[in-house]
């Protein structure tokens, strides 16, 4: 699964996922990308099981890109805690994404292909999503 090998804080404040995408927003890599039209955090678990099912999809053809890594930590205390005693223990990393945000991209596959992987791999997100094809 992914996860930052070292981090500046180990706790950080939560993000904001208000605006759009300034960065990451225009296919560079490859020739079909999975963009998201909304804005949410995604974690290190739905990343891998959208890359698999794409990977599975066209049977390990083509190239795929991860666009996106989650960076951020958020940390959970236990529901059983009094208050007090400060924040919890980071329990998982998100990847921020705004709309506009490029996702995935894929490149070395038919284009029915790519946009029937894509699909599957959105529905494992929590944002909305849309295939779009370089020009």
């Amino acid at each position: 699964m992914l996860a930052p090998k070292k981090l500046k804080r180990r706790k950080q404040h939560r993000p904001d996922v208000r605006g759009v995408a300034t960065a990451c927003n225009t296919v560079a890599f490859g020739k079909f990308a999975l963009k998201a039209i909304t804005g949410g955090w995604i974690d290190a678990k739905q990343i891998e099981a959208s890359r698999r099912v794409m990977t599975r999809f066209v049977k390990r053809g083509g190239k795929i890109w991860i666009r996106i890594f989650p960076h951020r930590p958020i940390t959970n205390k236990g529901s059983q805690s009094t208050m007090g005693g400060g924040k919890g223990v980071p329990e998982y990393y998100v990847a921020i994404v705004k709309p506009g945000t490029v996702i995935f991209e894929m490149d070395g596959v038919t284009e029915a292909q790519a946009t029937e992987a894509m699909t599957l791999a959105g529905h494992k997100l929590p944002v909305k999503t849309r295939v779009v094809i370089k020009d």
